[in-house]
């Protein structure tokens, strides 16, 4: 399984401080799809054409199963993640941003200003997650479940039947 992870930010980008939210999808999602899971990892500046770019070549020429954004969903003039991911998706699922911002929202008043969107394009989940490390992790334990059938009918398997196995 690959999953792509891609962090946007300006500052991270140009060697002004290290990116922190990466690693820590990585510790995340390797506790959820397991020691299969491998990881190609990007650090993007906050501007569309380089991140619907980037999305592009991990959906179409990488062929990630999952692509995981953290960073630029807020509402600055330089935060441009949701409108960089529309651009690629082909179906949007509103779901997954509507659930972190209602599970967040309990946690944090502010954490409904976020605008992370998801969606796919071709075999590829796109999942946008805010850019602080401690709420990558909150929004993780969230999606999670939703991830893992969400790639596991992209790729053409029955989710029920994988945990009815593993159950086993």
């Amino acid at each position: 399984m690959k999953i792509g992870r891609v962090t946007i930010s300006d500052r991270s980008s140009a060697g002004v401080y290290p990116d922190r939210s990466g690693p820590e999808i990585e510790r995340i999602l390797q506790g959820t799809f397991g020691a299969n899971a491998t990881f190609i990892a990007a650090i993007v500046p906050d501007e569309l054409a380089a991140i619907s770019n980037k999305l592009r070549e991990l959906a179409d020429d990488v062929a990630c199963d999952l692509i995981v954004t953290t960073g630029g969903t807020g509402i600055t003039p330089r935060d441009m993640t949701p409108e960089a991911t529309r651009t690629v998706l082909e179906k949007e699922l509103p779901g997954f941003g509507e659930a972190m911002r209602m599970q967040s929202l309990a946690k944090v008043k502010t954490a409904i200003l976020s605008r992370a969107v998801a969606g796919t394009r071709g075999r590829s989940l796109i999942v946008n997650l805010p850019g602080k490390p401690t709420a990558v992790a909150e929004c993780l334990e969230i999606l999670a479940p939703a991830m893992r059938e969400g790639v596991a009918h992209l790729r053409g398997e029955d989710p029920h039947q994988q945990q009815a196995q593993q159950q086993q």
